[in-house]
């Protein structure tokens, strides 16, 4: 295995299997991972991804706008699935929890934290690593909803969670309904829990971090770059301050 493997991997995970660019860096760097572990126990006399540059390209996170929130919120889609789907979804979307979380919560996962609050800790599934959310309003609104609901009795679970197959397919009929121009998946309520329900509202980057685990505040970042709104009024009260002192009397 050498140089030439890994280019030649690299393009036949493009052109064959039409995987992204960052999807293909993902799969280049389990690749390395392995490979090192050969080269450190000598199966290997050099690690063939020495020059080999890899660098995930910048993507653009979609997010619900507050509007678009509220459509799907307040939305009675008179259909028992479409209604439940929705109300999985919008918990998420202020909890900041993955499809793999919120399928495996179960009751014991709601705590009394800190100050008498309902917190939402668990270890998240992509991470092993413990998430500690406070629960807002909408979400102990469901929770409380969903607690005798024959599913969330008989498996434990926290909420009546679908096939995450069957859940995308409602979501995207939840979009068409509500008339939002955006495609929703599960993963989109991840991404509004982190910009519209969070940063939007001046929550500061460092706790959203943490609340989502992210690996680095770096990662977070991808989210505040769309903020734009955010920006625009710390802006204009720092407009408002320049404004008052330059009018004050010397």
């Amino acid at each position: 295995m050498g140089y030439e493997f890994i280019t030649d991997f690299e393009h036949w995970l493009k052109s064959q299997k039409k995987c992204a660019h960052n999807t293909t860096i993902k799969y280049l760097i389990n690749l390395k991972k392995v490979v090192l572990i050969e080269v450190k126990n000598g199966w290997l006399a050099k690690d063939p991804f020495t020059g080999f540059k890899m660098s995930r390209a910048n993507v653009n996170r979609h997010a619900l706008t507050d509007s678009e929130l509220a459509k799907i919120v307040e939305k009675d889609f008179e259909n028992t699935r479409l209604n439940q789907v929705r109300d999985i979804f919008v918990f998420c979307c202020y909890t900041g929890l993955a499809y793999s979380d919120v399928n495996k919560l179960n009751r014991k996962d709601i705590i009394d934290g800190y100050a008498g609050e309902k917190w939402l800790v668990i270890n998240r599934q992509k991470t092993d690593s413990q998430s500690r959310v406070p629960l807002l309003p909408p979400a102990l609104q469901i929770r409380e909803n969903y607690q005798h609901h024959p599913l969330s009795v008989v498996k434990d679970q926290l909420l009546p969670v679908l096939s995450n197959q069957k859940i995308n397919s409602y979501l995207k009929e939840i979009g068409d309904v509500c008339r939002i121009d955006k495609p929703i998946t599960f993963h989109l309520a991840r991404h509004t829990f982190a910009t519209t329900v969070t940063l939007t509202n001046g929550v500061p980057i460092e706790s959203v971090s943490k609340m989502l685990v992210n690996s680095s505040l770096k990662t977070t970042q991808i989210y505040a770059k769309i903020v734009d709104r955010k920006i625009s009024e710390d802006m204009n009260l720092l407009k408002g301050k320049l404004s008052s002192a330059a009018q004050k009397p010397n």
